[in-house]
């Protein structure tokens, strides 16, 4: 049963390297949102994460006889460093096995430990196999990132911390989760001394493995997971975390990459820190909870549990920031081709802020303008301004959860296929960032198409994009999906997509 972590948190051994973070009233959240909110700052620690807890409480239970053989792991990161410092601290050599993609910052700040880097695999499962090999032909100590008594009982002491520190009972906790050790330790504490008090998990909506384990009532692995929130990227829920969630978590929600970087944006105005996507996760949801039901006046807290990333994925932070706060809205407008017509259209936007205009003479009948401005949240200002638009003659498509709209076509603008392209097929692509993989890509289509259409944008994020076209006959379709299957990364046919054939196709495109 849950209860019997109780004594496992109070006894929990972190505070030799671990520190009592504060929890912060989010002033300018509060105010927005009408309701109390709080921030658990986790992004404290010495390792800016709370994983040192439950890496450390784990190593101080390991026989003298398991410590001097070594310790491993298998972490995207955070866990890594947080063992890397135990370790340290207490004089064992530790092996850390981390997915090529995780942010450098983590890898620099893992061996700046002393602690001996393996780069291997995708994502965090992949890893963690290759540890399990390691393990066994070197005869290392396994620490487990999340499916550990021990390690779930350190996490368990930011719940500790959260009741002591608020003194009354929230009406609401929420709190990131990947493999499910803080989620399942902070659950446990907190359902047993505050037993009204709501526990929600937050997962991302393209690693939500917790999701779908509570859906098919057993745990299952996801066939892939996104990795802009790196430290949530796992498929497999834990066996031990899985059951103690279902005894004591009252939901969990997802959220987008969108709402993560809108979020980061949200800490950082009431805080001054920067948090990683996966340390944002649970104010996002804690958003959605809120626009969801309507509370007010209630006291919500959010654990922030990480400040580990790379400062060029700012970048792409902050271009998602606006559209994720659904404070931005990216449409297609159509307007008469003549002198005058986009003033008059600007006129008929009133005094709304654009933030982006993209255009390219291509008829003298109409023109295709890509239009980003600004919105008021929610929704409603969105669909009041497309009806407005349509009540003044304008035809207007809202493009704004359309990922290749977003990523591609907004910097592409203007690029229709000439008359010598025919039979062009568009496929967006997705693979792990890592040198020679945009060279892979290439090399696997060959000689056999002609490129049509070409783009590829590093935004700072742990997938590469590229917007590709090819000429490719109809009799050829099945052959070239088999080309992409070969490669292996992950794509979608776009031909169809309204933002290409808006833009960049011609009518016959793909025919």
């Amino acid at each position: 049963m849950p209860e019997s972590y109780i004594k496992r948190i109070l006894d929990a051994r972190v505070y030799d390297v671990a520190r009592e973070t504060p929890v912060d009233q989010a002033m300018l959240l509060s105010k927005r949102f009408g309701n109390s909110i709080w921030l658990k700052r986790e992004d404290l620690q010495p390792v800016f994460s709370f994983k040192l807890r439950g890496a450390y409480n784990k190593m101080t239970r390991l026989s003298a006889a398991q410590r001097a053989r070594g310790v491993i792991t298998a972490s995207a990161g955070n866990h890594a460093q947080g063992l890397a410092m135990a370790a340290q601290r207490m004089g064992v050599s530790a092996t850390i096995v981390m997915p090529r993609t995780t942010p450098s910052i983590k890898v620099d700040a893992v061996r700046g430990r002393g602690a001996h880097v393996v780069l291997h695999g995708d994502n965090f499962d992949e890893a963690s196999r290759h540890a399990q090999k390691l393990m066994e032909q070197k005869e290392l100590t396994y620490v487990h990132p999340f499916d550990d008594p021990d390690v779930i009982a350190g996490q368990g002491t930011v719940g500790m911390e959260i009741v002591r520190q608020h003194q009354e009972p929230l009406d609401a906790v929420f709190i990131p989760v990947g493999g499910g050790g803080l989620l399942a330790g902070m659950a446990a504490y907190i359902r047993y001394v505050w037993p009204n008090t709501k526990i929600i998990g937050v997962e991302p909506e393209d690693a939500a493995c917790l999701k779908a384990a509570l859906e098919k009532g057993r745990r299952v692995t996801l066939p892939e997971v996104g990795l802009f929130a790196d430290g949530c990227a796992v498929a497999q829920v834990g066996k031990e975390t899985f059951r103690i969630i279902r005894e004591t978590v009252d939901e969990v929600i997802t959220a987008s990459t969108d709402e993560m970087c809108a979020a980061i944006k949200d800490i950082f105005e009431d805080t001054r820190g920067i948090a990683e996507p996966a340390g944002a996760l649970a104010l996002a949801g804690l958003k959605k909870y809120v626009e969801r039901e309507g509370v007010q006046g209630q006291q919500l807290l959010a654990v922030l549990s990480g400040a580990n990333t790379n400062f060029d994925r700012l970048r792409y932070i902050s271009e998602q920031t606006e559209i994720g706060e659904k404070r931005e809205a990216v449409i297609s407008v159509t307007i008469p081709e003549q002198a005058g017509a986009f003033r008059k259209f600007c006129s008929t936007l009133g005094r709304r802020n654009i933030t982006e205009f993209n255009y390219r003479y291509s008829s003298d009948q109409d023109a295709r303008i890509f239009v980003g401005l600004s919105v008021e949240p929610g929704g409603d200002d969105l669909r009041t301004l497309l009806a407005h638009l349509a009540d003044k003659g304008y035809e207007s498509e809202d493009l704004t959860d359309n990922e290749m709209a977003k990523l591609h076509v907004r910097y592409m603008v203007g690029g229709v296929a000439p008359e010598s392209v025919a039979s062009e097929r568009v496929y967006r692509v997705e693979f792990p960032e890592r040198p020679g993989a945009l060279l892979k890509f290439l090399s696997g289509l060959g000689t056999r198409w002609n490129i049509s259409l070409f783009h590829y944008r590093n935004h700072g994020a742990a997938y590469g994009r590229i917007l590709v076209g090819m000429q490719v006959g109809p009799k050829e379709r099945s052959e070239a999906r088999a080309c992409l299957d070969a490669i292996g990364y992950r794509y979608w046919d776009e031909t169809d997509n309204a933002a290409y054939r808006l833009y960049l196709g011609r009518p016959d495109a793909g025919r």
